[in-house]
């Protein structure tokens, strides 16, 4: 984490994050029905919590639109916007929604199709197993997988960041 400071993280105050790759292992399953499912991370449920507390906006934006990312948002509590090509055009819109400076903003992805969204915000960040090309458009990249944990380290750099000098 050495090219992102404590103060830096700190000072952010909305997080937006991609869904398949970075919520799950980037595995889908499909019964013979035609029924995906897919595996998440239980834990992340909580850095998420814990972020909430704080004051911190979070937010799935998805190129995928499928019921499985609808439901993990629903239970997660967390604002879900699905079926999204242009996730940079869609961050920044949410940017505006919530008054929130793109500069303040972090984007966990993934992919080739995240770069542009990388571009847009002042803290791009790649899970561990993302694509190598979406490296050099990246500060940090977690040290947990997509799926394994990824969005609960995310959430606990911010969390631990914000909360230095306090008895936790």
């Amino acid at each position: 984490m050495s090219k992102i400071s404590q103060e830096m993280l700190s000072s952010i105050r909305l997080i937006v994050f991609d869904f398949d790759g970075v919520f799950t292992d980037n595995t889908v399953y499909v019964s013979q029905d035609g029924v995906e499912s897919v595996r998440c991370w239980r834990s992340d449920g909580l850095g998420i919590s814990r972020l909430k507390s704080l004051g911190v906006n979070l937010y799935i934006i998805s190129t995928e639109a499928n019921p499985v990312v609808a439901a993990r948002a629903n239970k997660l509590n967390l604002p879900c916007r699905q079926g999204i090509e242009d996730k940079a055009v869609a961050i920044l819109e949410t940017c505006r929604e919530l008054c929130i400076e793109p500069a303040h903003t972090m984007f966990v992805g993934n992919d080739i199709n995240d770069i542009p969204a990388f571009r847009a915000i002042g803290f791009p960040v790649a899970v561990a197993d993302a694509y190598p090309e979406v490296f050099p458009h990246v500060l940090v990249r977690t040290q947990k997988l997509g799926g394994q944990g990824a969005v609960r380290e995310v959430c606990d750099w911010i969390y631990f960041a914000k909360n230095i000098g306090q008895n936790l």
